[in-house]
This record gives C-alpha cells, sequence and structure tokens, in this order.
C-alpha cells in the first residue's frame, strides 16, 4: 500500500484571503515504511510574506524570489503524489490550499476521499490530549532537536514517523516476504533436511523402565486392558 505523507507552508491560513503556498514537502511510504523517496520545493507565492508568517516557518519574500512558482512545479508534484492517499496533519488546511493553487493554475482539486487526517487519528487514539505536532513527538520519543521553525521538510519528516507511529509502529527489516531476516527463514525452511534418528542405548531403556514401575497405577496399563 502506498501512502504519501504531506505538509505545507504558506503566507497565511486563508487562501480566500489570497493566502498562497510557498513550499511543499512530501514522503513517500510503502506498507508503512519509508521508501526513501522525498518530493520538496519552495514556491514563488508572488506576494508579500506577513511576518507572523515569517515567524512561524522562517521564510521572508526575498528567500522565495526566483523560486519555481506553483504552475512549474504543479506536474512534479502531481506525478509525485499519483492516486495515493495522503496523509497530512490537519488535512483539510493542506488540501485547501492545494485545491486553491491547483484551480488557480487550471488544474481539478484533490480527491477528497484520499484525505487522511493524521490529527483525526491521533484524536482518536489520543482522545483529550494535546495532539500537535510537536505533543506527538514528545510523545514517541522522536527527536525535535532541529525543528526551530515549522519547515515543511522538516516537518513532514517528523510527520512520518509521528504517522506510523500511529498505526502501530513499525521495526525496519521486518515486513514479510521482503526482510533479509525473513528471507533467510524461508530459505531455511525450504532447504532439505538431513534425518537425525534418536538411538537410545539398552542401558537407557533398563533405566526407564525401571523408572516406570515406580508409577502407581499408570493410566497406560488401563489403556493396554
Amino acid at each position: 500500500m502506498r501512502e504519501i505523507v504531506l505538509d505545507t507552508e504558506t503566507t497565511g491560513f486563508e487562501p480566500s484571503e489570497g493566502h498562497r503556498i510557498l513550499e511543499i514537502a512530501a514522503i513517500e511510504i510503502v506498507n508503512l515504511m519509508p521508501t526513501g523517496r522525498v518530493f520538496h520545493t519552495l514556491i514563488d507565492p508572488q506576494r508579500d510574506v506577513p511576518p507572523e508568517a515569517t515567524r512561524v516557518h522562517g521564510f521572508t519574500r526575498l528567500d522565495l524570489e526566483g523560486k519555481p512558482l506553483f504552475a512549474d512545479a504543479a506536474e512534479a508534484m502531481l506525478e509525485f503524489l499519483g492516486d495515493s492517499p495522503i496523509v497530512a496533519h490537519n488535512a483539510p488546511f493542506d488540501f485547501k490550499h492545494l485545491d486553491a493553487e491547483l484551480i488557480r493554475c487550471g488544474r481539478p482539486a484533490l480527491n477528497p476521499a484520499r484525505m487522511v487526517d493524521s490529527l483525526v487519528l491521533a484524536r482518536t487514539t489520543f482522545p483529550g490530549a494535546q495532539n500537535s505536532l510537536d505533543a506527538l513527538c514528545r510523545r514517541f520519543a522522536i527527536d525535535l532537536s532541529q525543528r526551530t521553525t515549522h519547515n515543511a521538510l522538516l516537518d513532514v519528516k517528523l510527520l512520518a514517523e509521528v504517522y506510523l507511529e500511529l498505526r502501530g509502529g513499525r521495526q525496519p527489516g521486518l515486513v514479510l516476504g521482503s526482510a533479509p531476516v525473513v528471507q533467510a527463514m524461508l530459505r531455511e525452511e525450504s532447504a532439505p533436511r538431513t534425518p537425525r534418528p534418536i538411538l537410545v542405548s539398552e542401558e537407557q531403556l533398563a533405566r526407564f523402565d525401571a523408572f516406570l514401575a515406580k508409577i502407581k497405577d499408570p493410566l497406560w496399563k488401563k489403556l493396554e486392558l
């Protein structure tokens, strides 16, 4: 099963107020294991970046000048997403911004059925608890030392770890049929086996018979009758 873990950074909360995407990051996971494939790009939002947004993700207008426009990055992004489910933390936020950008450049919006909201999953797993990405990382002992700002590339890596934990956790190398340990076991199971008969000496048989004679009213004597 292929899934995409995704995060975006924007100039603000509402695309209806003219806010735009300025960073997109996505990680591919297959059968709940990261494959190493990553999509990442900065985007020129073609507008100013408010100071309050810069305090969140660290990007200024100057950082983004000359970066690709969303329309130029859309094809590569859509190819990476494919038709897989898309996992995001507070996924409706990312979807509404992506949909606004896609529609702006003449492309169809994403199918909402593909949305997997890890925030909803976390609230179901830990009702009443803090379920921000930071809080979940602390709960699962995931290293947050590099998260000084909320840039999408770091956040999506953290989210991928959180999502795998929310789905039950995975240990690398234990995927059935592909792990080296499992493959070795299967090879050993299918290899021809040499019979190794157990040889019992006359002395051992005599000692065993003597031991059985000490048992009062043994069941096997009744069965013999």
